[in-house]
């Protein structure tokens, strides 16, 4: 392959909110399956849910800041070596993704205030609760959740995987374009 111009980065903000909510996903997964094991120290598995659940506020507020932050700020355009379809591809999966997560953090949000659970960091400052309570849509939400957290892991794992392969493979600058620090 010629040597090209390294394709345009993401603005700092962009992949600052990037990292920050891949960091906290990345961690809630593991934490919402060790969560639910049968036999679980009851202190551990406390930890975990109350961690699952505060943290999901603020994936939920944070991909909502993002999804603004990218109407305002169009991300850059993917380089001419990535073929059209890729780019379909690539725009399909981020925004099923993104759909994907914001299902997985309502239903989440839902299923606890709907079932009078404790959002122990947002009750202690004072976060109105924006769900009735409801045993009824709190199942409807703990389906949901449940379904949706197979896409998430699904969509997570192929965009790890094409990036890695950007990365590695291609070294095409498409995963510098996101990476913290890179610069054009």
């Amino acid at each position: 392959m010629p040597d090209l111009p390294p394709p345009a980065a993401y603005r700092p903000l962009a992949r600052a909110l990037h990292w920050i909510v891949a960091a906290i996903i990345l961690a809630m997964i593991p934490a919402g399956i060790v969560m639910l094991t049968p036999g679980l120290d009851r202190p551990l598995q406390n930890l975990l849910f109350t961690f699952h659940k505060n943290m999901g506020v603020v994936v939920l507020i944070l991909i909502l800041w993002r999804l603004g932050y990218r109407a305002l700020h169009a991300p850059p355009p993917l380089p001419a070596s990535v073929a059209p379809w890729q780019q379909r591809v690539a725009g399909l999966t981020h925004v099923l993704l993104y759909a994907a997560v914001l299902v997985m953090a309502v239903s989440g949000y839902v299923r606890v205030v709907a079932g009078g659970f404790p959002l122990e960091f947002w009750d202690a400052i004072g976060v109105p609760r924006l769900v009735p309570k409801s045993e009824t849509l709190a199942g409807v939400a703990k389906t949901v959740h449940w379904a949706a957290h197979y896409a998430v892991i699904l969509l997570v794992a192929l965009h790890v995987g094409a990036a890695l392969q950007h990365a590695f493979i291609k070294r095409d600058g498409v995963f510098q374009r996101m990476w913290p620090g890179f610069r054009r």
